[in-house]
């Protein structure tokens, strides 16, 4: 016999809202990219909002919210591997610039 799964799938109405505020929260990006008094914080800053708009995505419109939560932690995975490897390029290049401007 099969179960019959009973989740509160968003309506409609809900995922435009969630597009929305997508739509804010990409505004905001671009927004603070011009913002020269917040330079020094600008990568951190566009850092928490991709991760904000990365887990709208993938718990509403890729349903991860109402999977597994084995989904959940591949996310989650994927999310921490990325800044690792955002985090050691990023340090490439800036020890390749200290290297390179001290000779």
């Amino acid at each position: 016999m099969e179960e019959e799964h009973s989740h509160d799938h968003p309506t409609e109405f809900q995922y435009v809202k969630i597009a929305v505020i997508l739509g804010v929260v990409t505004a905001a990006e671009v927004a603070v990219v011009y913002v020269t008094a917040w330079e020094e914080y600008l990568r951190a800053i566009l850092s928490v909002m991709m991760v904000v708009k990365f887990f709208m995505v993938a718990a509403y419109f890729m349903h991860l919210k109402f999977d597994s939560s084995v989904f959940r932690r591949f996310f989650i995975l994927g999310i921490i591997l990325a800044f690792a490897v955002f985090g050691i390029v990023l340090w490439t290049f800036t020890a390749a610039n200290r290297l390179s401007g001290a000779a």
